[in-house]
């Protein structure tokens, strides 16, 4: 009989009955009922339930030994009376009468139970991991991961992809976040960065000849932790394609996101091919985002041509259309025997996130013709209104609200009114899961903060702006294939087509201040790469955790992952970071100072 185990502690049942067995794992539980001891064994495969009777010599050890202690059994397996048959477990028609018991590791007091699933806090819960992972609902998250990242890796081989592995300490590129710096001992003052994206080496995989690449990347950046994004480190599926335009890119890759959220989506519906293509303008417009949630029906409509009509007395609008602004409206389908206090809890709720707030009104029928009502219907002509109502595709019974700011400001807004509608009247439909390709990003956007043009995107990607008109193009209107696939409103990856052509790698960066020596010095291989004949390439990186994170059903990056660290960027459970001694500082010729308060 093999030292610990013959079957593993889900595999026992009635065909067993009579046999012998030997089991190792986790004390789950206890139940004692005097005479008789019982107790859950459980493993990574499942759980058993044994028994042990008052006249054994191991009762009195397991009466005393601590839940999580780690045991190895044998017994004889017996069948449950029908009235104790569990039928929500598989090994649930039998138990384990135990013969012998060895303790293997004993467990301390649990400073929290791996039994049921309770929620207990996040410290707790990470400074304790090995303990959370213990409990079924964290352990099948993890066990899924794995069997998502086995497919993926599948399914690119099937489709031709070679996986390659690049470099972890690499220069510092600028991938839109922080890096991590390594110092260098052997070539003091000076640092490593640990890839924010291996972006400059799979493009350096296509110059080297190779066709399709991919890898599951681990990726670093620092970064503030929220919900859906880990504070220090990510893993994505980075992918690199030769001789590829962006839908060439869309036919490889969709087919595979479908394929996989079929597979592992618990029979949630799923986009069919080919996903919906939505343009960035497009999408900013008509959902106030560039990640929509098309499960949601709502849509935003510009009406400031509307607000601006002469039948139109709304001055407070007109006053702010005059100073550069705009009016977007959000339909709420069939609100109007919603109470006052609905529309103003919208009003107070859009003020405290930072709108000036939300004019509403509220549309019904009267002799065959749509009035509006409400705080601001008056305002409205029954011509406007029912130009407004051809415009939002409104009807009877329907109310529509009102953003009016600056564009950024008026489509962030516009934006979370319309995902918080979608929630709150139950429009938004959890059993599927649509996908869509935000296309045409602008090249550059403006940052306000620091007064200059900056890349709205990946600076390595290619304007659709050829390089004889680009010096005269303004650098704002310039699009890029840039695109992101999109699901139920979480942004899953982003891609490009690249810039394969030096001389316009340097008419590019020069749109945002660097010298075409800047550009030599801070990107050296990557130039150098490009000057002795490069292929059109482009790709996409999708993101593993967030992949995960919506296939289990789950709303934080954490719940999904190993060993995160928490919001703070510190890993409990290990301790990190952690201050260095003083050989290490002196080895790296690194002197810390003390930050003043």
């Amino acid at each position: 009989m093999h030292k610990y185990r013959t079957h593993t502690c889900s595999e026992i049942t009635k065909k067993n009955s009579g046999a012998t067995v030997k089991l190792s794992g986790w004390i789950h539980r206890k139940r004692d009922h005097g005479n008789l001891l019982f107790f859950d064994l459980r493993d990574h495969f499942g759980l058993t339930q044994c028994v042990i009777e008052n006249s054994n010599n191991f009762f009195k050890i397991v009466e005393k030994i601590k839940p999580e202690s780690v045991v190895c059994v044998v017994g004889q397996v017996v069948n449950r009376s029908t009235d104790t048959v569990n039928k929500d477990l598989f090994t649930g028609e039998v138990e384990v009468k135990v013969s012998s018991l060895e303790t293997l590791s004993e467990s301390k007091d649990l400073p929290m139970p791996v039994f049921g699933e309770q929620d207990y806090p996040e410290e707790t819960r990470l400074k304790y991991r090995f303990l959370d992972l213990r409990r079924e609902e964290m352990h099948e998250n993890i066990i899924l991961r794995s069997k998502i990242i086995s497919f993926i890796r599948k399914k690119m081989t099937d489709n031709g992809f070679l996986e390659f592995q690049t470099p972890i300490l690499t220069a510092s590129s600028p991938e839109g976040a922080r890096d991590f710096l390594v110092p260098s001992r052997v070539h003091p003052g000076k640092f490593y960065a640990l890839p924010q994206a291996p972006q400059q080496f799979k493009q350096m995989v296509m110059i080297s000849g190779f066709d399709k690449y991919f890898q599951i990347a681990p990726c670093f950046r620092d970064e503030d932790g929220r919900a859906d994004r880990s504070p220090g480190e990510h893993y994505q599926l980075d992918m690199e394609m030769a001789f590829v335009e962006q839908e060439d890119v869309f036919k490889i890759v969709e087919p595979v996101f479908f394929e996989l959220f079929t597979e592992f989506g618990k029979d949630k519906k799923v986009s069919k091919t080919p996903f919906k293509r939505i343009t960035y303008k497009d999408s900013m417009l008509k959902y106030g985002t560039d990640k929509p949630d098309l499960r949601n029906p709502i849509e935003i409509f510009d009406v400031t041509e509307v607000i601006k009509r002469d039948d139109v007395k709304l001055d407070i609008f007109k006053k702010l259309i005059e100073k550069g602004g705009i009016v977007r409206a959000i339909s709420a389908p069939n609100t109007s025997s919603k109470p006052r206090s609905f529309f103003d809890g919208y009003n107070n709720w859009a003020k405290e996130e930072g709108a000036k707030g939300l004019g509403y009104i509220i549309l019904e029928k009267n002799n065959g013709k749509l009035i509006g009502k409400g705080p601001i219907g008056k305002f409205f002509s029954e011509k406007a209104i029912g130009e407004l109502a051809k415009i939002c595709k409104l009807k009877d019974k329907d109310a529509v609200f009102f953003s009016s700011d600056k564009i950024k400001e008026a489509e962030r807004i516009s934006g979370i009114v319309r995902q918080k509608l979608g929630k709150e009247l139950n429009l938004v439909d959890s059993k599927k899961f649509e996908f869509c390709w935000i296309t045409d990003y602008p090249m550059y956007q403006y940052d306000e903060k620091e007064k200059k043009i900056d890349f709205s995107h990946n600076p390595f990607s290619m304007p659709q702006t050829d390089i004889k008109n680009f010096d005269k193009a303004n650098p704002l209107s310039i699009l890029a294939y840039q695109y992101d696939l999109v699901c139920n409103g979480c942004e899953i990856s982003s891609g490009a087509i690249r810039n394969h052509l030096p001389d316009l790698m340097y008419k590019v960066f020069s749109k945002v201040g660097y010298s075409k020596e800047e550009v030599n010095s801070k990107f050296e291989g990557m130039i150098k790469a490009l000057s002795y004949g490069a292929p059109p390439h482009g790709g996409m990186a999708p993101g593993i955790d967030r992949i995960v994170m919506l296939l289990a059903g789950k709303e934080n990056i954490r719940e999904i992952t190993l060993f995160p660290m928490n919001q703070n960027a510190q890993d409990l459970l290990m301790g990190a970071p952690s201050t260095p001694n003083e050989t290490q500082l002196k080895e790296l010729n690194i002197k810390v100072v003390e930050k003043k308060k």
